[in-house]
């Protein structure tokens, strides 16, 4: 695919987060926003995937381990033609499929319910071993090639979680090459700057203790992005650690680098500006 129709789509899943977050009046747009143009790449251009059979066996899995993410995950599943764009507008509300964590009891194509900070990798690497076990020769020796690939983000945040290294730990002893883990490390958390909060820095040489492959990339730029997934599948014997530097509330001008809005919904007046700055974003692509 294209890197403008790429754009395009993000810049629709940045609409898609804003709409849904205003209309539940509740919800995480500022690491929803940063991690936009991951998703999108993913869900669009890599992954083995089929939104008309979202349990198929050999499909890529795909964990949003920062689970107050879910907006960028709807909104990228709804552009992706899981369910509805329009349904984005019941985000939080009672009744709804889209709930202010991703339920994977009540949408189908979401491959873990999370929320709880580290549990999400921690049920990747899981999904990872369980792809590469599909997999063994008549000596139950790993082949080549595992049943499937996973992928999963973490918020930069989320690292302070000491189950995100006891996941890494188990990846790393695993040999779980089949695992890529994005970071979305747009240096902001709830609290304000994560080097002020409970640095994880340097969090390359973290993973790489691991035993991860470790890339960094920008995480706003699709080459960058597709590159870093396609060394990731050359990797043998290790999981890779993308470490994406980003923007929280990339697109938004007002949410841009701005800690207030990791938890917080827009107004009527900011959600008009919010949408006409993306507006603008779009007619420029």
């Amino acid at each position: 695919m294209e890197n403008k129709e790429l754009k395009k789509i993000a810049n629709d899943v940045r609409k898609g987060i804003v709409t849904a977050v205003h209309a539940g009046a509740s919800g995480h747009p500022g690491g929803s926003l940063s991690a936009a143009d991951i998703a999108t790449y993913l869900y669009f251009e890599e992954m083995n995937i089929d939104p008309k059979d979202p349990k198929k066996e050999d499909r890529d899995r795909f964990v949003m381990s920062k689970g107050h993410a879910s907006p960028c995950l709807y909104s990228v599943m709804a552009h992706r033609g899981y369910f509805p764009v329009e349904e984005l507008t019941t985000f939080r509300k009672f009744g709804s499929r889209l709930q202010g964590h991703p339920c994977m009891q009540e949408l189908p194509g979401i491959d873990m319910s999370t929320g709880s900070l580290g549990q999400g990798v921690s049920a990747a690497c899981g999904m990872a071993l369980a792809g590469k076990l599909k997999c063994r020769d008549e000596n139950h020796q790993f082949t080549e090639n595992a049943a499937f690939r996973v992928y999963t983000i973490l918020g930069d945040g989320e690292l302070e979680e000491g189950q995100v290294w006891e996941a890494a730990m188990f990846a790393g002893a695993k040999h779980l090459d089949n695992l890529t883990l994005f970071v979305d490390n747009n240096g902001l958390q709830i609290d304000g700057k994560i080097e002020d909060v409970n640095s994880p820095y340097p969090i390359p040489e973290k993973f790489a203790a691991f035993g991860f492959h470790v890339i960094e990339i920008d995480g706003h730029d699709f080459d960058q992005i597709r590159a870093a997934v396609q060394e990731a599948k050359t990797v043998k014997g290790m999981p890779t650690a993308i470490i994406a530097k980003t923007t929280k509330g990339k697109g938004v001008s007002f949410m841009e680098n701005q800690a207030g809005w990791h938890g917080e919904a827009p107004n009527d007046e900011q959600y008009a500006v919010a949408m006409a700055d993306l507006e603008k974003i779009g007619e420029e692509i």
